[in-house]
C-alpha cells in the first residue's frame, strides 16, 4: 500500500515536471513567461513564487473539496489563491524589495495564472491532499525549470550574461530583441520545437526497446 502511494506521488510529480509541462506542453502562464524572462534570476524567482502558491492552494482546495459548494467553487478558489499570493508578495516586499520591484505586478497576477486555476479545478478539487501536493510541486517546478531555461537563453543573447555573470566576450553586441516581448515569442517557439523533437526521439527509442 505504501509502495502504491509512493509510486502515485512520483507519477503525479513527474507528470507536471515533464509529461504535461505547463510551459512547453500545456502552454499555460504565458503572461509571466514572456514578460519577466529577460533575466535568469527573474525566471527563478517567478517560478518559485508560483510553485509556493500552487502547492499551498492545491493543498487547501483539496482539504476543502468536500466542503466548498459547487456553485461558489470559483470564488472560493480565488480567495484561497489570493491569500497565498498576498503572503508571497508581502514576503518579497519585506525581504527582496529590489527583486519585487523588477517583477512588479506579475507577482500579484499569479492570482489569475491559468496554471493555478487549471490545477485547482482539474486536480486538487478531485484528489486527496498528498497527490494534490505532488501535482502542485511537479507543475510548479516544471514551470520554474522551463521559464528559468528560457530566461537564461534570453539573458545570454540579450545581455551577454547568465545570472549577471558575463559569458560572452567583451566584443559581443547584445541582441536587443531578446529583451523585448517578440524575443520571448521567438525563444519560446524555438525551445518548444527542441522539446518536441526530444520527446519524439525518446518515444521512438522506447518503442524500439519494447519491440
Amino acid at each position: 500500500m505504501a509502495d502504491q502511494k509512493k509510486s502515485s506521488f512520483i507519477s503525479v510529480f513527474l507528470n507536471g515536471l515533464i509529461t504535461e509541462n505547463p510551459t512547453f506542453t500545456l502552454m499555460l502562464g504565458m503572461c509571466p513567461t514572456l514578460g519577466v524572462t529577460t533575466a535568469a534570476m527573474n525566471g527563478v524567482s517567478m517560478g518559485l513564487a508560483t510553485t509556493f502558491v500552487l502547492v499551498c492552494s492545491n493543498l487547501f482546495i483539496s482539504l476543502l473539496r468536500n466542503i466548498i459548494p459547487d456553485k461558489v467553487r470559483i470564488p472560493a478558489y480565488i480567495v484561497v489563491i489570493a491569500s497565498f499570493v498576498t503572503m508571497i508578495d508581502l514576503f518579497m516586499q519585506a525581504f527582496l524589495p529590489e527583486l519585487r520591484a523588477v517583477l512588479g505586478t506579475y507577482i500579484q497576477l499569479i492570482v489569475v495564472n491559468c496554471i493555478i486555476f487549471a490545477r485547482a479545478e482539474s486536480f486538487a478539487a478531485k484528489n486527496p491532499p498528498l497527490l494534490s501536493i505532488a501535482d502542485g510541486l511537479g507543475m510548479g517546478l516544471g514551470f520554474t525549470c522551463s521559464i528559468t531555461l528560457l530566461s537564461m537563453v534570453r539573458e545570454l543573447f540579450g545581455s551577454g550574461s547568465i545570472f549577471g555573470l558575463r559569458i560572452m566576450p567583451e566584443g559581443y553586441l547584445p541582441m536587443a530583441i531578446m529583451n523585448q516581448v517578440p524575443g520571448g515569442f521567438i525563444t519560446l517557439g524555438l525551445m518548444m520545437i527542441l522539446v518536441n523533437v526530444i520527446k519524439k526521439y525518446a518515444s521512438a527509442r522506447k518503442e524500439e526497446k519494447l519491440a
